[in-house]
């Protein structure tokens, strides 16, 4: 996930065009995401990164590569409002559980990502997250949808640091 400086992924108005990675920086997120095995997202996040499933070669390698490593991935969108999804490789599941979460992973032989904050919430909640990485840019949008969900409070050590070309900053945290 990206977010702004003060903690927001989209700004009030549902907004995070701010977010958009340079070519070297959406480098880095493909090899960030290179080992992911299965993505469980919600549906604001499955409509937000759908134009991968279809994407138009030839728009920019590192696009190009980021679409070719999504549509290698297994998706699992997190939904109750949504009654089907026709994307290739990808289920409905309509409630995330802690319980699920465990099955999913179980059930996946390498790294599962938890990605959108309403969808991760429960997943933090539960303890079941073992790593926490963000992409933190240089603004501040001032409200909107937050990163982490408001009342949790977990003890992590910082594992990576990366500065990124376009002024933004990678992080890895672990729980302590």
């Amino acid at each position: 996930m990206s977010c702004s400086l003060d903690g927001y992924v989209a700004d009030a108005s549902g907004d995070f065009d701010w977010g958009a990675p340079s070519q070297a920086t959406h480098a880095f997120i493909n090899d960030e995401v290179r080992d992911v095995r299965a993505f469980v997202v919600g549906r604001r996040m499955f409509e937000t990164m759908r134009v991968w499933d279809d994407w138009p070669p030839g728009q920019g390698e590192a696009e190009d590569e980021f679409a070719e490593i999504w549509t290698g991935i297994d998706k699992i969108v997190c939904s109750d409002s949504l009654d089907a999804v026709d994307a290739p490789r990808t289920t409905l599941e309509p409630r995330l559980t802690p319980e699920r979460v465990a099955e999913i992973v179980a059930a996946t032989d390498g790294v599962v990502e938890v990605s959108g904050p309403t969808t991760a919430a429960g997943a933090l909640r539960a303890g079941i997250v073992d790593e926490i990485t963000v992409r933190v840019l240089p603004c501040v949008v001032g409200g909107g949808l937050r990163l982490l969900p408001d009342g949790m409070r977990v003890d992590l050590v910082r594992a990576d640091c990366v500065p990124l070309d376009d002024g933004s900053v990678f992080l890895r945290y672990t729980r302590r």
